[in-house]
């Protein structure tokens, strides 16, 4: 049927301007919870280190009568060697972990003081506690040290955060 148009029905909405200029959406996450809004965001795996941290935040957040912000950063496992080339392929692999440490929190009794969330998130730890920490407006981030000999030759979590973050961060050794 050459030269046929279909014509518009008569109540159809436009969206959106066809000469404007396209803008681009930022990754939406899911807002957060008011409740949570200027709480205090620490980084939990379940290691001594981790559970230290867990409850100095536990202590500030009681004090300042704020929520309380629980990140478990989940593992991501290069795909590629890096030859030089191309920086490597990263996959998510599925981590359990989370679901066992929320069912281990959920028990707690010391988290019965302070109103709290578990976030899981994956990638790279210190970029995901700051972001956690920038959308909840966090006043800090709490964060165990590491002792191990990859952290001196890698540098450890706790310095990189230090270094790069936007807003207080606490180190419990």
């Amino acid at each position: 049927m050459a030269g046929h148009e279909i014509p518009e029905p008569a109540d159809r909405k436009q969206v959106a301007d066809p000469g404007s200029e396209p803008q681009t959406v930022g990754e939406s996450r899911p807002s957060c919870d008011p409740a949570f809004r200027h709480g205090v965001v620490v980084g939990f795996d379940g290691s001594m280190s981790s559970e230290r941290a867990l409850a100095y935040a536990i202590g500030m957040a009681h004090r300042h009568s704020s929520g309380l912000i629980i990140v478990h950063v989940a593992n991501r496992l290069p795909t590629t060697v890096w030859a030089g080339c191309e920086p490597p392929v990263f996959v998510d692999v599925p981590d359990h972990r989370t679901e066992v440490l929320g069912l281990e929190l959920a028990c707690a009794d010391y988290l019965t003081e302070v109103p709290w969330v578990l976030v899981e998130r994956g990638g790279d730890i210190c970029h995901e506690l700051e972001e956690v920490g920038r959308e909840y407006s966090a006043d800090a981030i709490v964060v165990g040290s590491t002792h191990g000999i990859v952290g001196r030759i890698f540098g450890s979590v706790a310095g990189r955060l230090a270094r790069r973050a936007q807003r207080p961060v606490i180190v419990i050794p």
